[in-house]
């Protein structure tokens, strides 16, 4: 989703698993700042352990960008070494992203990620549920074996609101503009629009992974 419109060619591309050509021509290809990724002009605070690289996927439920996306992802996080510390940011442009910004902070304070991300994914895609109020949250997830009162408690609470504006400061610190999107190490920006696709986009980030890792 953009501020900038993304291709339904690339949504494909990564939706179909086609996007291992991307992989071979990014190998070829010399990887150039400010062509494929940027540099930030300001570093950002990361909170990974002191010695790990921090990589952030932004990201937004109702996105159809980020959902074709997910299964790529997911592949991707599954084989990156211990070293590298991923973490999801759902991003609000306007304050109408702002409940499914806390949807995903209610379920990470249950520990639900795992469980249901991919989940709010395909109920939104697949079996087109309206999940951006709060209400047809709960329900939802009550359906899911979650409590309701306790999804409400939650969403409510102020631990999720600190996350839910944390969330906010690193999109704008991040100057992220569009999603999918990907930070990494404080340090840079990647997306579809600057790799080309999601899939060099993920390409464009193992190398700066290997960048920082080096310490360059």
């Amino acid at each position: 989703m953009k501020r900038r419109v993304f291709s339904a060619a690339t949504s494909a591309l990564i939706a179909t698993g086609a996007w291992t050509s991307g992989v071979a021509q990014a190998q070829v290809k010399k990887l150039e700042e400010g062509t494929d990724y940027l540099a930030l002009p300001k570093l950002v605070q990361v909170e990974a352990a002191k010695g790990k690289v921090e990589v952030i996927e932004f990201f937004w439920y109702n996105c159809p960008h980020c959902n074709a996306f997910e299964p790529a992802l997911e592949a991707w996080v599954k084989r990156l070494p211990k070293d590298v510390a991923f973490k999801r940011i759902p991003v609000a442009f306007n304050d109408s992203l702002v409940p499914q910004q806390r949807l995903y902070y209610v379920l990470e304070a249950l520990n639900k990620v795992d469980e249901l991300h991919a989940k709010v994914f395909r109920a939104i895609h697949t079996e087109g549920l309206d999940l951006k109020t709060q209400d047809n949250m709960g329900s939802w997830l009550e359906k899911q074996g979650v409590d309701k009162a306790k999804f409400l408690n939650l969403y409510n609470s102020f631990s999720v609101s600190t996350k839910v504006r944390k969330a906010s400061q690193m999109q704008d610190a991040y100057q992220v503009t569009g999603v999918p999107a990907l930070g990494i190490a404080g340090r840079f920006y990647t997306d579809a629009p600057l790799a080309g696709n999601m899939a060099k986009a993920l390409n464009v980030t193992d190398f700066l992974i290997a960048q920082v890792r080096s310490g360059h």
